[in-house]
């Protein structure tokens, strides 16, 4: 072939030589021998990135997050690197989460199975008799699991967007109320003092009354865990600028400043908590499917202020 193109450039040559032309001829061979080095050259700055972006990819593929690239080369193609690097980035955080997730709950199931097994197999062999004293550990992981599923089943929903709500027109006051007067014998066992002031008037909300019941159980559940005997916990119900804001405070331990950044997290609680970490992420979750807010304000010793907002049910003005 170079023999060929060697013979074909002599006999070109020797033509244009007698043609007169050979200097030109000349001029223009070089031109496009540095157009091809520089077409040359700028096809592998083109490909080196281009197989960096693959090698990437398939690291991805494989599973490993980490994967990143260079940015370099011309402008449209570094800002493919830059979100390709962003992607990744985010994959990895989210597969850090994953791994997190799955191993917080199988701690948060390990515990209440534990006492099932145990106190089952105590009975079992005869160790424990199966009268009422016995059977209530078991009573009570078996609700610890319930909740823990339901809590579950309810991150899953709203996270995917598909957390149902049945709204109605609902007097928040009156599902305070309730929620409170359902856990005065608690806070009564713990020394706790629990008092409401709600409006005269009724406060109405289109909300899901089962969904902010529930909320306001967790806040309050929340609030009698950390308020030691002596302590009170305050529950106000106010209308404010078109919303109805439920306003929640106690003087107990209180939230380390570390830990209140990240509060609506899931699994997060501080060391001393018995509780499973999904309270307050689940709290959050509802109020803001509601359109509503959930703000905590806290200091360590002094105790925490819990406002939940919920925007005020626009109803039909009555005929005169």
């Amino acid at each position: 072939m170079l023999a060929v193109t060697g013979l074909g450039g002599a006999v070109a040559g020797g033509l244009l030589a007698r043609l007169g032309l050979l200097p030109v001829a000349l001029l223009a061979l070089g031109f496009v021998i540095i157009v091809v080095a520089i077409s040359v050259g700028g096809m592998r700055r083109m490909t080196r990135p281009m197989d960096n972006l693959i090698e990437a990819a398939a690291r991805i593929e494989a599973g490993d997050y980490s994967a990143q690239v260079p940015e370099q080369g011309p402008q449209d193609l570094r800002s493919v690197e830059r979100a390709f690097n962003a992607m990744s980035a985010r994959l990895k955080i989210i597969d850090e989460q994953r791994r997190s997730f799955v191993a917080d709950i199988a701690h948060e199931l390990r515990t209440p199975l534990s006492v099932i097994r145990g106190q089952t197999e105590a009975i079992a062999d005869g160790m424990y008799t199966a009268d009422a004293a016995h059977l209530a550990p078991i009573l009570d992981a078996t609700q610890t699991l319930d909740r823990l599923i339901e809590d579950l089943r309810t991150l899953v929903l709203t996270d995917a967007g598909s957390l149902v709500l049945n709204k109605e027109p609902t007097d928040l006051g009156a599902v305070v109320r309730d929620a409170v007067d359902s856990f005065l014998a608690q806070a009564e066992a713990g020394g706790v003092a629990l008092s409401a002031e709600i409006a005269d008037q009724p406060l109405i909300a289109e909300v899901d009354p089962a969904r902010i019941r529930s909320v306001v159980g967790n806040l309050l559940s929340n609030a009698l865990r950390h308020t030691r005997s002596g302590g009170s916990i305050r529950v106000e119900v106010r209308p404010s600028n078109e919303q109805v804001v439920v306003t929640l405070a106690d003087d107990g331990e209180g939230i380390p400043p570390d830990l209140l950044p990240r509060v609506f997290e899931r699994f997060v609680k501080g060391a001393s908590s018995p509780g499973s970490g999904l309270g307050l992420a689940i709290a959050h979750d509802i109020v803001a499917a509601h359109g509503g807010t959930l703000e905590i304000e806290s200091q360590p010793g002094s105790g925490t202020r819990v406002r939940v907002s919920l925007p005020a049910a626009q109803l039909p003005q009555e005929k005169k």
